[in-house]
């Protein structure tokens, strides 16, 4: 991998991907935070600050769904470390497509875990710990992927950078403000995510989102997968 962010032109597939990757963080946070009692299985900076939460005694928060979400990213990130260095050599659209598989399959078994799970009483409770855990292996593994890609301003999971970009580099702060469509994008897609998330974990279930989301983190990598640039080698 190269040691910079990469700047992709306009026609990277990449960059469509990526925006479509953060709207399905939405999906996955409506799911986890409205369904699973406040935990996130895709931004661990909410699980650190509730853990605090929890083990100061605060009512309404429980120490161990966020100690399994914290343990299943990292595991999920270090299993996606290695696949990304086992694909160096090869092609970008066989390593993205295995990432996205990978994905897919862990959301989808998340969101049959979740069929009868009831969201009020979050019982049974082996299911509400093995979605956490299904969910945060995914979202660990699609971030170690996507920082492995080094595309600038598109992580598909946090914003706060993001922000902080669009305020730091903007024309009121002096700067030229690089890369500011992208920015943007990715703010818009992760509420429109989010919004679609929780309507649909309000109408029809937590298992839709998930559901939904594994289907475009698959589908959409394959659309990216057939544009010609996705046949450079991982370096």
């Amino acid at each position: 991998m190269s040691a910079s962010p990469s700047r992709p032109s306009v026609s990277d597939p990449r960059v469509p991907l990526l925006l479509l990757l953060s709207a399905t963080t939405g999906l996955v946070d409506a799911a986890s935070v409205l369904g699973l009692g406040k935990v996130f299985t895709a931004n661990m900076t909410g699980n650190v600050v509730f853990l605090g939460f929890a083990a100061a005694g605060a009512p309404g928060f429980k120490v161990m769904p966020f100690v399994a979400s914290i343990i299943s990213f990292m595991i999920g990130a270090t299993i996606a470390g290695r696949a990304g260095k086992a694909h160096v050599g090869k092609t970008e659209r066989r390593w993205l497509l295995t990432a996205a598989a990978a994905e897919a399959a862990l959301l989808w078994a998340a969101a049959g875990v979740a069929i009868g799970f009831d969201v009020a009483t979050q019982t049974p409770e082996v299911r509400l710990f093995a979605i956490i855990a299904l969910t945060g292996l995914a979202m660990g593994f699609r971030n170690a992927t996507i920082r492995q890609l080094k595309v600038a301003d598109l992580t598909t999971t946090v914003l706060t950078l993001t922000l902080t970009g669009l305020g730091a580099d903007s024309s009121a702060a002096g700067g030229s403000n690089p890369n500011w469509p992208r920015r943007i994008g990715a703010v818009v897609a992760i509420f429109v995510g989010a919004a679609i998330g929780a309507w649909l974990m309000l109408h029809v279930g937590i298992a839709s989102p998930l559901a939904l989301a594994g289907a475009l983190v698959l589908f959409g990598t394959m659309a990216c997968s057939l544009h010609p640039a996705s046949a450079k080698l991982v370096s």
